[in-house]
């Protein structure tokens, strides 16, 4: 598909839109593709094996969206997180449909039962490797391989330090793949779109192209500030432990540092926001780097054709008038 950069204004159709504001728009890399989120709306852009680009779009409202009494600190977070590791692992499902198959992009009545089911099986593995990888797998290196169970502090920042140890080797050992390479430099795009908007400047290809992909509001960002939240949190729920038991066991605590997830995530959100709010005071500058430093690995530089892709995605989401929806989805909602 030749690339043709629109060169009018770029303003989207929807005032609701203010660039000015932080996490008006986000994204994710998918496969051949992107997907962006904005108020009310998600697009996914997607590259099918003709060099076609097919735009998913559909509206979508969450449950802190519809109920604005949710909207209370850390319980918002907590509520997205939940939301977006849905909508993640559904639109890397579609992209792989169409990346795969020229054919692929709208499901049918008889195969949409089947594809929830297998959403649902997904996301329920997907859990439970997380839990068991990120969760059971450190504390139990620190129990058995550390005599410091009965220190909350310091047992915390060891698991907590085994934690990060295994993301940033699983990361870097994916990167050396060379479909993740490809997956990488979509998070590249999905980025370097979302900061073209933030800046007010044109959604053209040779615009966006110049913006740097490393930004403070990445998923990469929320995954790191999580196990480092976690550090604090689950040491200060150890310290509370101490007071009704005489000693902390694993599977002590298993059964209350899992159960926290949610709260972490939604603490680490605040976190995450306040840090975009802030990013260019010497505390926001502090939070994001850890973030900034990982996307080093976990974005990498796009093509023009992958920017081309996210720019579709973004304007799709943001309801442009020349945003080029192939394909357009009843609403949906979660909860």
């Amino acid at each position: 598909m030749k690339s043709k950069e629109n060169t009018t204004d770029w303003t989207p159709t929807n005032p609701e839109f203010d660039p000015t504001e932080p996490m008006q728009v986000g994204g994710q890399a998918v496969i051949e593709g992107v997907m962006m989120r904005a108020k009310g709306m998600i697009a996914t852009a997607v590259r099918r094996p003709d060099g076609k680009i097919i735009v998913k779009s559909e509206e979508f409202h969450s449950l802190v969206e519809r109920y604005p009494r949710l909207k209370i600190p850390v319980l918002r977070g907590a509520i997205g997180l939940v939301e977006m590791t849905y909508i993640g692992i559904k639109t890397l499902n579609y992209s792989a449909e169409v990346a795969l198959d020229e054919s692929a992009g709208e499901s049918t009545g008889s195969t949409k039962g089947a594809t929830t089911l297998t959403l649902v099986a997904t996301l329920g593995i997907a859990f439970i490797l997380g839990i068991g990888i990120f969760f059971f797998f450190p504390l139990f290196a620190a129990t058995q391989f550390f005599t410091i169970e009965q220190h909350p502090l310091q047992f915390n920042l060891i698991a907590g330090g085994i934690r990060i140890a295994i993301l940033l080797v699983y990361l870097y050992a994916i990167s050396l793949m060379r479909d993740i390479y490809r997956l990488f430099q979509y998070h590249g795009a999905e980025h370097k779109a979302v900061f073209t908007f933030e800046q007010n400047a044109p959604l053209t290809i040779s615009s966006a192209m110049q913006f740097t992909r490393f930004h403070p509001r990445c998923g990469t960002s929320f995954v790191l500030l999580v196990m480092f939240v976690s550090i604090f949190l689950f040491s200060l729920l150890d310290v509370g432990l101490l007071l009704f038991v005489d000693a902390l066991t694993l599977p002590l605590r298993l059964a209350t540092h899992i159960p926290c997830i949610p709260i972490v995530g939604g603490i680490s959100y605040e976190v995450l926001k306040f840090s975009a709010k802030h990013s260019t005071s010497p505390l926001g500058r502090i939070l994001i780097a850890p973030g900034l430093w990982l996307q080093k690995i976990t974005t990498k530089e796009p093509d023009e054709s992958q920017m081309e892709v996210s720019l579709a995605a973004i304007k799709a989401a943001l309801r442009m008038e020349d945003a080029p929806v192939v394909t357009r989805a009843s609403s949906v909602a979660v909860g």
